[in-house]
């Protein structure tokens, strides 16, 4: 075939990492568990990012008895830590044998009972399972197709190399989606795609530079947690000051009345000022929730326009409104409290 421009999106698979033994106990991915036939009585779920945290809270509800195991200090580490932690007494509240901390060694099959070797605090930890389901991330397909013929370069990470245009080292050749990243969702690939189809066919009259700066994601757990922008421990490891204004759910009439009445809204802003720098949410429909954030984020209006906004009662959206009236409320000055005060005293007098 031969063609003026040409757009790589060959995604990425589940990527399995080189544990010893991890071949013969049989191990699924998020790809293959669809071939289940049955229901797996004990089951582990190695790792505890979001996709593996939304597996081992759907295969416990469906009635396994799942171990969820994470090398890490805590489970979903890409989020602010109380969002890890609520999870994970979701989690256990549930029946999910939470095991953070544990760095899986080695597979074993012994006289047909399959052995996971972990290793916690310096000691080793066996678990015993009939189906493991591995969820530690994915790795971009970028071979067997004629890119290293071609001489198309590859990042550090594994992924293509693309420029902010999404063209390659080869300006006719654009990659998008999973092979390329930055991010690995479904709603980014999308975007990347309208982007990459738009430039390869108006080439050379015309082109537009992609901007990440405005994200949005979701885990599909319950509670969702969803986020947009910088959560707390980006915004530290970046250096940038912040101050962060919460909502509790559990003052929201629709989510009284629903019976979902827990979660919460962050929300980090510059210090004095409603411009949002980021929000994560945790309840029920925070993917839902994220999306006037990110459209206010993505048009730079800040707190006070959300607050403007009038939000039909009763709804969960009213719990944005309401986050931005904390910001406003935690805002207002001394002075013109003062003032006000003694305006009100002369008026009764």
């Amino acid at each position: 075939l031969t063609t003026r421009s040409i757009i790589v999106a060959t995604g990425a698979r589940p990527f399995v990492p080189p544990i010893p033994g991890i071949e013969s106990s049989e191990y699924l991915t998020s790809d293959t568990l669809w071939g289940l036939k049955e229901l797996p009585k004990r089951l582990v779920v190695l790792g505890g990012g979001p996709i593996g945290c939304e597996l081992s809270q759907a295969f416990t509800r469906l009635g396994s008895k799942v171990t969820q195991v994470e090398m890490l200090p805590r489970i979903l580490s890409g989020e602010d830590a109380e969002f890890g932690q609520m999870l994970k007494a979701k989690f256990e509240s549930e029946g999910v044998d939470v095991r953070v901390d544990h760095r899986a060694a080695r597979f074993l099959n012994e006289d047909g009972v399959k052995n996971l070797i972990c290793t916690h605090n310096d000691e080793e930890v066996r678990i015993e399972f009939d189906t493991v389901i591995v969820a530690v991330g994915r790795k971009a397909n970028v071979t067997g197709f004629g890119l290293e013929e071609l001489g198309v370069q590859i990042t550090p990470q594994g992924t293509v190399e693309i420029n902010g245009f999404l063209e390659t080292n080869f300006p006719n050749i654009y990659a998008c989606g999973d092979v390329s990243g930055p991010y690995q969702f479904t709603h980014v690939c999308s975007h990347q795609a309208t982007y990459a189809a738009t430039n390869a066919l108006l080439r050379p009259l015309y082109r537009r530079r992609i901007r990440y700066s405005v994200i949005p994601w979701a885990t599909f757990t319950e509670p969702e947690i969803a986020r947009v922008g910088l959560n707390e421990q980006d915004a530290k490891a970046k250096g940038i000051e912040y101050e962060m204004t919460t909502y509790d759910l559990k003052d929201l009439s629709r989510a009284i009345t629903d019976d979902e009445a827990h979660g919460v809204i962050k929300v980090l802003t510059p210090v004095g000022k409603d411009k949002i720098l980021g929000v994560t949410i945790a309840g029920e429909h925070a993917g839902d929730l994220i999306a006037e954030f990110t459209l206010a984020m993505q048009h730079g209006l800040g707190l006070n326009k959300i607050l403007a906004a009038i939000h039909i009662y009763p709804t969960l959206s009213e719990a944005v409104r309401f986050a931005a009236g904390n910001w406003r409320r935690n805002h207002v000055s001394e002075r013109t409290m003062s003032m006000l005060e003694k305006f009100h005293n002369f008026r009764r007098r």
